[in-house]
């Protein structure tokens, strides 16, 4: 659905990461096509497809940055985008907390609203006190880039934080839903299948500890 892509290759393979540099190229580029849209679990407003390369060629023109930088393009557009990401799991998060909250004022089990029961009021503010925990932390991120300072360390945490906050949220939402939370009648589910993304894109969680130590030991 682009108009432009941008693609990471590598210019120089026998450098490794020091040898790939990064591209805007056209979508009507001749050789470039696109193939079939992908099946996701979910994310679905979103399109992901494979791209095709035919004996594309590309004027230096294209080529973003003074070549063989692709690498550091990446990991900085990553400092930027992962806050966005956590954020992101955040807004999940919070449609599944307004969406258990108003099921759970709304359900009558044992002649009252299921809210009244002190076992879901907790699952309730644990979900609230996670969903704030994962806000500051993508607010603080995106403050310091916003502000021109250095926040590698800063947004791996804020998207690993708020994608497991995400998942947790949201299957919590189900659990309170109860049967209904499995079915597709209710958002819950679709909201935990979107959840889930959060902890693979920008980087694995995995990925998002190994940059946090590093940071942290320098």
């Amino acid at each position: 659905m682009a108009k432009t892509y941008s693609v990471f290759a590598k210019e120089n393979p026998e450098r490794g990461q020091e040898g790939i540099s990064a591209f805007a190229v056209p979508a009507n580029t001749p050789g470039f096509t696109t193939g079939k849209i992908d099946h996701k679990m979910g994310n679905r407003a979103s399109p992901t497809s494979e791209v095709i390369f035919e004996d594309v060629r590309i004027p230096a023109r294209y080529r973003l940055g003074e070549g063989f930088d692709g690498f550091k393009i990446a990991m900085m557009t990553l400092n930027e985008s992962r806050a966005g990401v956590g954020a992101s799991a955040v807004g999940v998060a919070r449609a599944a907390l307004e969406a258990a909250s108003a099921y759970a004022k709304e359900r009558i089990q044992f002649g009252r609203p299921i809210s009244e029961l002190q076992a879901i009021q907790f699952m309730l503010a644990d979900m609230i006190m996670k969903i704030d925990a994962a806000l500051f932390l993508c607010w603080k991120a995106a403050w310091l880039y916003d502000n021109v300072q250095h926040n590698t360390q800063e947004s791996a945490i804020a998207k690993c934080f708020a994608a497991n906050i995400g998942i947790e949220v949201t299957t919590d939402a189900v659990q309170i839903l109860g049967g209904y939370g499995y079915m597709n009648e209710y958002l819950v589910e679709k909201y935990m299948r979107d959840a889930k993304l959060h902890q693979i894109w920008e980087g694995t969680n995995q990925i998002q500890r190994i940059v946090i130590a590093r940071q942290h030991l320098g």
